[in-house]
């Protein structure tokens, strides 16, 4: 599909011979997805759908539900989603904060606390692509009963831009204006034309905190507000209690801004445990009604869910599951910081070394006697949409061609059979959470790399330490500390933008960031930086897929990063409860419209 035919398509939309929905179906055999169809519409003045982008919300009184309660196998240590770098963290802020509009299911944006989605059609986009206009709900309540405000947006602008705050939201604000238009009414504006406009204030970066609690705490002093444990967001659930590492409780709030909402009278998160046990709780004795992220071998679930009391919910995004290979060297300090960007990996910046680790991962294993419908094999880190997906690369298993790649190299086995060049020796630290498949995928990992002269030593570390925001504790992920790492980065947002800027040069997490850059590798290519540059401008769908998809060749070439297998949103459900999920947002993005069937 050309430029000139998607023009015409938009064409006869605006002209009525052409529906929405055809459009949509259209551009989809070409693997344009929803949410971009639906921006290209709004770009081209033509209005918004009417039909409901989530599924209809029938309870017609707020509470009356009872207790909802929610098992997450890794507990939740914060509640500032601005310093929510693990998943946990982010959800478990995303039941007391809100943003201006999510992500549905279908790619399309849903207003929260907006009052509309901006168009062209309303005002809201302009016609150069370089600025949008949100408009505000009136009459939304912070839970301690101040009133929500446009300078509560503002705020949130100037909080994140802040080097001296270090959040990990930093990116989406970092190169915006924003302005208050009046009381309800705020502006973002860009320095050129964006065609991705729907990050700053959108879904999990976009969670709006209370100017009035955080405005003293706005600069270095930001990790020391005592609103970072305790919330006060505008969601229909307000805090109740929290224990780091624990438990989260929350008691509706019955001034919430929709009618009608919450169902529940209370919500419990509770942490800890393991992801099979999160899936018995579920399906097998009903002692919970929803467990999150269940990272089970599929034969388990499929067991667990003939005891028929709850369902399995998959649901297709973004995310992957990768392992990462340093760039830098995690034994040697530089000014007091180890893995510090001047280094390089002794072993790891040989090439040979990194292609050889590739062949030696056994995907179509993993994916068969592991993760099954929950992890389809993948040669991509970029997977979804799938018109941003790469058809140039390929995964291959094969232990004599990384034994050829290594003997060519000159990395000579010694008498232990551990291979060696130059006195640096093939044995690595290779790290992640404690989980059963991630565990059984190392020694997956472990017995290939052995029969290729290669050394693993497998670290587990437990999930609330890994995926922790504390910047003292040496085992969390960001600071990457090890060799080897391997974890599921999540695709927020149903474009590739914020996705793939976690290995922009720009990004990286360093010390002088606490480790908040979203760039973990530590990875620098001027020609992924240039070309991501690029990206950020182009309006012309099919060049802008173009460049994502050379992105993704780039880092996935380097062999830095190694894909494992695609990971959709597995979680569990007793089958009276309607949850409302998206694979483009947090799982509590909407959780004022779940509720329980009599």
């Amino acid at each position: 599909m050309t430029a000139d035919d998607l023009r015409q398509m938009i064409g006869r939309v605006q002209r009525g011979s052409l529906s929405r929905r055809g459009f949509v179906r259209r551009l989809a055999a070409f693997g344009l997805t929803a949410p971009m169809a639906t921006q290209l519409l709004a770009l081209s003045g033509i209005p918004a759908a009417s039909a409901q982008s989530v599924p209809q919300y029938r309870p017609t009184r707020r509470g009356g539900g009872g207790p909802l309660k929610i098992l997450y196998w890794q507990a939740s240590t914060l509640l500032n989603p601005h310093f929510a770098v693990g998943t946990t963290n982010q959800d478990a802020s995303r039941i007391f904060y809100e943003p201006l509009a999510g992500w549905a299911q279908d790619g399309t944006l849903h207003p929260i606390l907006a009052a509309e989605i901006p168009s062209t059609d309303n005002g809201g986009l302009s016609a150069d692509g370089r600025s949008v206009t949100w408009k505000l709900k009136r009459g939304v309540k912070w839970h301690d009963g101040q009133d929500f405000s446009a300078d509560d947006v503002v705020f949130n602008w100037e909080y994140n831009r802040n080097p001296a705050t270090a959040t990990v939201s930093s990116g989406s604000y970092r190169d915006i204006n924003v302005t208050k238009v009046d009381d309800f009414t705020v502006r973002v504006e860009f320095e050129r034309p964006t065609p991705f406009w729907a990050d700053a204030f959108v879904a999990t970066r976009g969670m709006l905190i209370p100017k009035h609690l955080f405005k003293d705490y706005a600069g270095a002093n930001s990790r020391d507000a005592p609103a970072n444990l305790r919330p006060v967001g505008t969601s229909p659930y307000r805090l109740a209690s929290f224990a780091p590492g624990d438990t989260v409780r929350a008691e509706l709030f019955q001034n919430y801004h929709m009618a009608n909402r919450g169902h529940f009278d209370t919500v419990e998160v509770k942490g800890g445990g393991d992801a099979v046990s999160a899936a018995r709780a579920v399906l097998q004795t009903g002692d919970f009604d929803y467990a999150w992220n269940l990272q089970v071998e599929d034969e388990i679930l499929k067991r667990l869910e003939a005891a028929g009391r709850g369902r399995v919910d998959i649901v297709e995004g973004g995310d992957i599951e990768f392992v990462m290979l340093s760039v830098t060297d995690p034994n040697r300090e530089v000014n007091g910081e180890r893995a510090h960007v001047s280094t390089q990996h002794p072993a790891f910046r040989d090439p040979a070394v990194r292609q050889a680790m590739a062949m030696l991962l056994d995907r179509n294993a993993i994916e068969q006697f592991i993760y099954g419908r929950g992890g389809p094999a993948a040669a991509n880190f970029l997977n979804n949409p799938p018109r941003y997906r790469s058809d140039n690369m390929r995964w291959e298993f094969s232990i004599q061609k990384a034994n050829e790649v290594l003997d060519q190299a000159g990395w000579a086995r010694g008498r232990d059979g551990i291979r060696a060049k130059d006195g640096v020796r093939l044995r690595f630290v290779f790290q992640t959470s404690v989980n059963t498949p991630r565990q059984r995928t190392q020694a997956v990992y472990k017995q290939a790399a052995q029969r290729a002269g290669i050394d693993l030593e497998l670290k587990s570390v437990v999930a609330s330490v890994f995926f922790s925001s504390d910047v003292a504790n040496p085992d969390t992920y960001t600071k990457f500390w090890t060799d080897m790492q391997m974890y599921t980065t999540t695709m927020p947002q149903a474009d590739p933008q914020l996705f793939m800027n976690q290995f922009v040069s720009w990004e990286m997490s360093t010390k002088e960031n606490s480790w908040q850059g979203r760039n973990i590798l530590r990875w620098r290519s001027e020609e992924y930086d240039r070309i991501y540059r690029e990206a950020e401008g182009e309006l012309d769908p099919v060049k802008r897929a173009a460049l994502f998809i050379r992105m993704n060749d780039l880092v996935v070439g380097s062999n830095h990063i190694i894909p494992v297998v695609r990971r959709p949103r597995v979680r569990a459900s007793l089958n009276n409860l309607r949850p409302v999920l998206s694979a483009w947002d947090n799982d509590f993005w909407l959780l004022g419209d779940w509720y329980r069937e009599a």
